[in-house]
């Protein structure tokens, strides 16, 4: 039976109302959809969590789309061969305790491990705030389209609760900023109170820092991956990423201990 457009659109708008309305209140909101945020979600998911990733990309995957210079192949440590191989990624040894495997497999992988464990995924939203309540802590995120951002439109946004949000924004690490930026005073949980910034590419010092580096920042708000590593001063790694499935596998770990703790 042919459909109409009418019937089309009724099954898009339907379906996205009866899901976004279902997100209004999570147990942990992802800023980012890169692969410490995804591996992050998947794993809280698992434990029957429900969790959201927000991506402001028509795409996930972050940097790990793009391999190294646009050569589609990344490089894993030993260390983080149980997540992966977990996903469904095939890798080949290529050095002793190093593995290389293909980008784009490794992202639609893990994307693809996340949503069936119940993941839900929304792209083309940024996080442009967040909620603050209960003594100056973290409680949900603030949302827009990309594309109005992009277009400096002046729309109002709308909200969401969360017990715990985790910033996976990468190398800018957004939510702190905003975090920072809007709150007088506001002392992240770093040795100086502030986000201290990333330093240049020492691949070795950033993938041994970045787990360590995974932690609470502020009452409610966790950092994981490269976002970790701009905060606390680390350095960037480039096209290898073990560091960031462990650090969001760390998050996770994290999150589920607040969430179910009550506190922080």
């Amino acid at each position: 039976m042919p459909l109409s457009e009418i019937e089309v659109t009724r099954g898009i708008v339907e379906g996205f109302t009866r899901d976004f309305l279902d997100s209004l209140e999570l147990d942990v909101a992802v800023a980012g959809g890169g692969p410490s945020g995804m591996t992050c979600a998947y794993f809280l998911a698992r434990e029957g969590l429900k969790v959201a990733v927000f991506e402001r990309n028509l795409h996930i995957g972050g940097g790990m789309w793009g391999g190294g210079m646009l050569f589609p192949r990344i490089v894993i440590q030993e260390e983080a061969m149980e997540i992966v191989s977990g996903f469904g990624v095939s890798l080949e040894p290529f050095h002793e305790g190093y593995y290389v495997g293909d980008s784009v497999e490794t992202v639609t992988k893990c994307t693809a491990a996340a949503i069936d464990a119940g993941v839900r995924v929304w792209v083309g939203v940024s996080i442009e705030d967040v909620l603050i309540r209960e003594e100056d802590r973290v409680t949900g995120v603030v949302l827009n389209w990309r594309a109005v951002e992009l277009a400096s439109l002046h729309v109002d946004p709308l909200a969401l609760e969360a017990k715990v949000v985790i910033d996976a924004t990468g190398h800018d690490a957004n939510v702190v900023r905003t975090v920072k930026r809007k709150i007088p005073g506001c002392r992240l949980f770093t040795d100086s109170g502030d986000l201290v910034g990333e330093k240049p590419m020492w691949a070795d010092v950033g993938e041994s820092e970045i787990v360590h580096n995974t932690r609470q920042v502020y009452p409610g708000l966790l950092v994981t991956g490269m976002a970790a590593n701009a905060v606390y001063g680390s350095p960037r790694m480039g096209a290898i990423f073990g560091g960031m499935f462990l650090s969001g596998r760390k998050s996770a770990e994290l999150a589920l201990e607040l969430v179910r703790g009550g506190g922080g």
